[in-house]
């Protein structure tokens, strides 16, 4: 019996430490991209980088050139605790000297360069879904960037939320690459990834479960705002979404922020809309696909 206990004493630490370990894409894992800064400020604004890492000025979100300025410093609070947002911009005291490999596997693993995780806060659950090229091309892009001095103080979490090895467990459970919806044709198709991917829709608009993950058989059917007050809306094409919405009026309203009833956007949204202001008509058209082509939620 008392071998039994301390076997267990020794055994069961140890799976825990060997399931919590970060799982990071190898250097041959990379494939040769030089990386396109043109094709990486697409996906900037597709990510909305800018709306959680750009510097906030006098207390108030980014606006114009100030959103290129990603020394961090807002604010996320959540029923776990407080989290800050961190300097991205190329200075040493964000991005500066970390290598493509760091970047790729911070985007898609949710793993740090000194190896720890990152709380998924950081959107990493949506971004596994990209192609690595792409995130090579966003490095290239924030490279171009001012190197912003700076940095931020620690998340404030309280147990057991500050134990963050522990992430390795979440990320077995929510951590997929793989699509979430199956939709035909290029357009949806082209839509799907933005939307699934460096967009993150879900990470606001989709349910989560007692754990902070996704619950993806609910996808994009509205959830709690994250900063507490109201609901994120049901965007699928439903009774309770955007179902009288056709696809041209959701292209007009990412790139305008006017509803069909000629209502603005509003709240958190007013940040992702001017994001996809940014896009090409194409891939907002492509985006009113993919939602067009989704299941009503119930």
């Amino acid at each position: 019996m008392r071998r039994i206990a301390v076997a267990t004493l020794i055994l069961v630490p140890l799976a825990v430490w060997l399931l919590t370990q970060p799982s990071r894409i190898p250097a041959d894992g990379l494939i040769d991209h030089a990386g396109d800064a043109a094709a990486g400020e697409r996906i900037f604004w597709a990510g909305g980088c800018a709306s959680c890492h750009a510097t906030p000025v006098n207390g108030r979100r980014a606006k114009g050139p100030d959103k290129l300025v990603l020394g961090g410093g807002m604010t996320l609070e959540s029923p776990y605790g407080t989290f800050h947002v961190p300097n991205i911009s190329p200075h040493a005291d964000g991005l500066g000297g970390w290598s493509r490999l760091d970047f790729v596997n911070a985007m898609l693993r949710g793993v740090a360069p000194d190896g720890r995780h990152y709380y998924p806060s950081f959107p990493y659950a949506s971004y596994a879904k990209m192609r690595i090229e792409d995130v090579i091309d966003l490095k290239a892009f924030i490279d171009t960037l001012p190197a912003v001095a700076g940095t931020v103080p620690d998340h404030e979490l309280g147990m057991p939320w500050n134990m963050r090895r522990g992430i390795g467990l979440w990320k077995r459970l929510y951590l997929d690459a793989d699509q979430v919806v199956e939709v035909a044709g290029p357009d949806a198709e082209r839509g799907r990834y933005l939307v699934e991917g460096p967009g993150h829709c879900g990470e606001c608009h989709t349910p989560r479960d007692f754990l902070g993950g996704m619950i993806e058989s609910r996808w994009l059917s509205g959830a709690p705002n994250p900063e507490g007050k109201g609901r994120v809306p049901d965007i699928t094409p439903g009774a309770s979404g955007i179902g009288e919405w056709s696809a041209a009026d959701i292209e007009y309203y990412l790139e305008s922020g006017f509803t069909p009833e000629f209502d603005t956007v509003g709240g958190p949204m007013v940040a992702v809309q001017e994001n996809m202001a940014e896009l090409t008509k194409q891939d907002r058209a492509a985006i009113a696909a993919y939602l067009k082509a989704l299941k009503a939620a119930d």
